[in-house]
């Protein structure tokens, strides 16, 4: 267990007096994502070095703490951080790295001084997008990627390339424009469809700007889709991002069948789909309900879903861990995929629980290690701070969960039974879950649920 988060520095004395085994796991970011992973690589005896940047680690949204040093004694040095993976058993060493987005390249020589200090190469494990990037884009000597390159995952990631991937293969999405005003900027300026006033006309209001690529958008706009309720704040909305220089495209308000969202949860090894680990999730429980955040998520049985989004993913030739996310259009009466996120995600241990141990496979594809899945079971994933704020609040929303669900959660018992489990509280493991009390009843906010 990490005791402590640990300076960069400190990090890389403490991981000089280690001995490792077997390469160990480098898992950015700290929180609930980074938790999940911790816990799936630590289930197979994999050591895992949590990495993110301190001062609070938040990779979304607001809430952080200064990154204030603090004296840990015996001459190491600790600061302050409040992701939920570093006092996991899982976790056995955590400290703070430069945050690609402000420096990549501090980020290259941070991460190249931990792996030299542990004396062994390491399995990297990015839990947001910017962090996946970061190691891809980098590529820190001594790091191996369970996942395709920066030129496959950019790709990917691009939505202009998605969509007209969807379009070839016929993968239902969203009625899309990309927009003559940020053409400049797009991969290609031949790909405009419409201008403002043509998407406008085509769309209706409110409408969604989306960015072609969203790292930049992010940094600009503080998200990665903003809804326009009029023709004026749309020409404001794309004015801005041609300032900024950055591609956007207009895109239907989609009419979501609230609880039908549902995501392909996979790993695709370098051999192809043919040989992809995959579970079908349906995010049943939203919050809040229609674009929070999952906090209720079982299996499903959409072998549609998983067909369309291996097609996408083979034909972008994209291998590792992701997450392509569908939500039921009511008035199409069809999924649509919106997205596809190379990387694990909030519920990555639903698949986990489900027999589908997709971190550790990952691993496994790049060392030594070796992994096969025992088969997939059904199983659901429940962020019970998340869900019980729900229940809580004002919306009407029916407890999903049993009373013997619950009395398997308060006992501990569904840690033995494999059909439930949690993104946070395990009480084998109890510090991640002790620490969230921390943050939730004193004067700090919580901050980015992922």
């Amino acid at each position: 267990m990490a005791e402590q988060f640990l300076s960069t520095a400190a990090l890389v004395d403490a991981l000089a007096d280690a001995d490792f085994d077997r390469p160990p796991a480098l898992v950015s970011n700290a929180h609930v994502t980074g938790l999940g992973v911790a816990r799936a690589l630590a289930a197979h005896d994999v050591p895992v070095i949590a990495l993110d940047r301190a001062g609070g680690g938040a990779d979304v949204d607001g809430g952080t703490v200064s990154g204030t040093n603090l004296d840990a004694g015996d001459g190491a040095t600790a600061v302050r951080h409040d992701g939920l993976a570093p006092p996991s058993d899982a976790v056995d060493f955590a400290g703070a790295v430069t945050y690609p987005l402000d420096d990549l390249d501090g980020f290259r020589a941070d991460v190249e001084a931990i792996v030299d200090a542990a004396g062994t190469e390491a399995v990297a494990f990015g839990c947001m997008d910017e962090w996946a990037l970061a190691y891809a884009e980098a590529e820190p000597e001594g790091v191996r990627l369970p996942f395709s390159g920066i030129d496959t995952l950019d790709d990917v990631l691009n939505k202009s390339a998605l969509y007209a991937t969807c379009e070839a293969l016929g993968v239902p999405y969203p009625e899309t424009y990309r927009l003559a005003e940020t053409a400049d900027a797009a991969t290609g300026a031949e790909n405009a469809d419409a201008t403002v006033d043509e998407a406008a006309d085509a769309l209706g209001f409110p409408l969604v700007v989306k960015p072609e690529l969203k790292r930049d958008f992010e940094e600009a706009f503080g998200t990665n889709v903003i809804e326009v309720a009029d023709r004026e704040e749309f020409a404001d909305t794309v004015a801005a991002a041609k300032e900024a220089g950055i591609a956007v495209m207009a895109q239907k308000r989609v009419d979501i069948a609230t609880g039908r969202d549902h995501s392909l949860a996979s790993y695709v090894p370098p051999s192809g789909v043919d040989d992809a680990l995959a579970v079908v999730g349906n995010a049943a429980i939203r919050y809040p309900q229609q674009f929070g955040t999952s906090c209720l998520v079982e299996t499903a049985d959409e072998p549609a879903i998983e067909a369309r989004a291996l097609a996408v993913l083979e034909d972008a030739g994209y291998h590792g861990i992701s997450e392509a996310e569908f939500v039921y259009d009511a008035d199409r009466e069809e999924f649509l995929l919106l997205d596809v996120n190379t990387r694990p995600w909030k519920w990555i241990g639903l698949p986990v629980a489900a027999g589908a141990n997709l971190p550790m496979a990952a691993y496994a594809a790049v060392t030594d290690a070796e992994y096969e899945s025992p088969g997939v079971e059904p199983a659901r994933w429940v962020s019970l701070r998340d869900y019980l704020a729900l229940l809580a609040g004002d919306d009407a929303v029916w407890d999903q969960l049993s009373p013997a669900d619950w009395r398997r959660l308060v006992s501990g018992a569904f840690e033995r039974e494999g059909d439930l489990t949690a993104a946070v509280y395990r009480p084998s493991d109890p510090a991640p879950a002790a620490k969230l009390f921390e943050t939730e009843f004193v004067d700090r906010d919580y901050y980015c649920s992922c």
